[in-house]
């Protein structure tokens, strides 16, 4: 039976480490790689992992990276300190890896905002449906984007059934402080391109983010919360290009 880790990367998650560490004691070692934490995480973390990493990382590709590098395991199953693995995941991914060949399965994804299911309305920057998070090792490298890094990714793809938990907000309030900081993050993606686009472009995309998320992907079936989650879709990249504008306008106009 190949070796498996578990790999958790964490930034100031006492609330939820605990929880999600839990969940993956059914892995050969579990990786823990703390990024500037100063709450109690570093000490929830030693007294359930193999392996806690410490330090500052300023892109999270870099630091996932690292985090896949410290693990032993042939495969590496790849947990935000939010998710959590159920016990139906758990002998899934055991049973799968007896015979799978170099690669990476897609796992489902069962996003939650305030405790509730929602099962409707999410894609673009909100979060996905599903998500490559078991692979293995050199199967999947993290780029160097500050937002949504892309992946590289090599070997057969498979899929499993079960899905990992994602409490992604709490309520609405953590919903926009997440826009916020996302978006930002974004417009230093698009300053360092140089290709920020046009505001009539991102107008555009404003409104059809939103028609995806809201009709398409049927977010109208979650009531206020699928409101919520197509007005963040189209407002994030228009966000993200108003932020990048006005920092390089600021630029310009220093002396």
């Amino acid at each position: 039976m190949p070796r498996l880790s578990a790999l958790v990367v964490a930034h100031n998650e006492e609330a939820n480490l605990a929880a999600c560490l839990a969940t993956v004691r059914f892995c050969d070692e579990v990786v823990v790689l703390l990024d500037r934490c100063t709450d109690g995480s570093a000490a929830i973390a030693r007294a359930a992992a193999d392996k806690v990493i410490e330090g500052a990382w300023p892109l999270e590709g870099r630091r996932r990276n690292d985090g896949i590098e410290a693990c032993s395991g042939d495969w590496i199953f790849e947990l935000d300190a939010d998710e959590r693995a159920t016990p139906e995941l758990a002998t899934e991914i055991r049973q799968a890896l007896a015979t799978a060949p170099f690669g990476r399965f897609i796992v489902p994804v069962a996003n939650h905002i305030g405790g509730r299911l929602v099962r409707y309305g999410w894609g673009a920057y909100n979060g996905v449906a599903a998500k490559p998070i078991l692979f293995a090792k050199g199967a999947k490298v993290w780029g160097d984007q500050p937002v949504h890094p892309k992946l590289a990714l090599s070997g057969a793809e498979r899929w499993l059934t079960h899905s990992i938990l994602h409490y992604v907000d709490r309520d609405f309030d953590d919903m926009m402080e997440r826009l916020n900081r996302y978006s930002s993050a974004h417009a230093e993606d698009l300053l360092a391109s140089g290709r920020l686009g046009s505001l009539a472009g991102n107008l555009r995309r404003f409104f059809t983010r939103g028609w995806k998320s809201y009709v398409q992907r049927k977010g109208y079936r979650e009531g206020p919360t699928g409101m919520m989650l197509a007005l963040f879709s189209g407002l994030y990249p228009l966000l993200s290009y108003l932020k990048a504008r006005e920092r390089l306008d600021s630029k310009r106009d220093e002396p």
